[in-house]
């Protein structure tokens, strides 16, 4: 009984959410370094903003510099690498707070900044400055709007359920017993 009250455990939930989105993160890491060109050209034809409706009135905000573009694409994979060590290594610690060798603010701290720096790379890079400012949301050919959301949301599950209240540790209040 005591194995199951731990492996359903709400501490568990946020641990394998939480290798499981580092996991992800660094397969995106992964393939971004193993087919650069692909995402290089996602990145470069969002920021020129060459297949938007190319309205005179924002196009003065595209930036066709090659360099710049590539620059960019650096940053976000630099950042994507350090969002997966944060949530694998909030997966580590939740490991070891499941084994009771430590408590979990170190977990809980990890796993939230890696999910915070999701939510900042996805919502605030994709869905904000790619999908407004540079009207990505316009292109039916280099349009992530939708993988952005699905990251954000994932993002934003994990940083709520890491933030919950623990019923089986949570000392039991003065007039709430059950």
């Amino acid at each position: 009984m005591r194995l199951l009250a731990r492996l359903g455990s709400l501490h568990m939930v946020v641990a394998v959410l939480s290798a499981i989105t580092g996991l992800y993160m660094g397969m995106v890491v992964l393939n971004n370094l193993t087919d650069f060109g692909t995402n290089q050209a996602f990145v470069r034809h969002v920021l020129a903003m060459d297949t938007t409706f190319e309205s005179p009135n924002l196009m003065w905000r595209a930036i066709t510099d090659p360099t710049l573009a590539d620059i960019a694409y650096f940053a976000i994979i630099v950042w994507e690498a350090l969002t997966a060590v944060a949530l694998l290594g909030g997966f580590i610690a939740w490991v070891r707070a499941l084994a009771g060798r430590t408590g979990t603010d170190t977990a809980r701290r990890l796993s939230t900044l890696g999910w915070l720096m999701q939510v900042l790379l996805f919502g605030g890079g994709f869905l904000a400055i790619g999908g407004e400012w540079f009207q990505m949301w316009q292109s039916a050919d280099w349009n992530g709007m939708d993988a952005a959301m699905r990251n954000v949301l994932l993002a934003s599950v994990g940083i709520i359920l890491a933030h919950l209240p623990n019923r089986e540790t949570a000392p039991i209040e003065a007039g709430n017993r059950h």
